[in-house]
């Protein structure tokens, strides 16, 4: 399933992120920088990109020396209290979330098994606890029938 992106959700984001996004076409645009400016990165969402005929959202961050990208983004959760919005693309039985963060940090975790997601983060090994927090958000979501509706 693909999330339609909408202008309010795009506001959303821009406010949990303190910038407003720049309109290119299809492509919406934040640049965002920490408050020392020591930091800096550009989220850019393209929503609806065709690909073999179907519709994807791509989620693209550029940075200094960085440069990331989720595929079939199907959701996101801005949160304010965390100054942060987690973008999800789900594959079969893995998640992969992009986090994006108002002081201009950024995290990814690609393919992750969805057991690790519903399992006590817990009795994991250490390695693998921070992307299962990361990505618990996902575990209360419907995916099927998804809507910011």
């Amino acid at each position: 399933m693909v999330h339609e992106f909408s202008i309010d959700n795009l506001h959303q984001i821009g406010t949990t992120l303190g910038v407003d996004p720049k309109r290119n076409g299809n492509v919406y645009r934040f640049e965002i920088k920490d408050s020392e400016n020591t930091r800096k990165l550009a989220l850019e969402i393209i929503p609806d990109l065709i690909v073999d005929g179907k519709p994807t959202n791509l989620i693209s961050v550029y940075s200094h020396n960085t440069f990331l990208q989720l595929h079939n983004c199907i959701g996101f959760v801005s949160s304010d209290i965390l100054n942060q919005v987690t973008f999800f693309g789900k594959t079969d039985n893995t998640t992969s979330g992009l986090i994006v963060e108002k002081e201009a940090g950024c995290s990814y975790y690609a393919n992750v098994d969805d057991a690790i997601l519903k399992g006590d983060f817990t009795k994991l090994p250490t390695e693998l606890m921070m992307c299962s927090v990361a990505l618990s958000l996902t575990d209360s979501l419907d995916f099927e029938g998804f809507s910011f509706e």
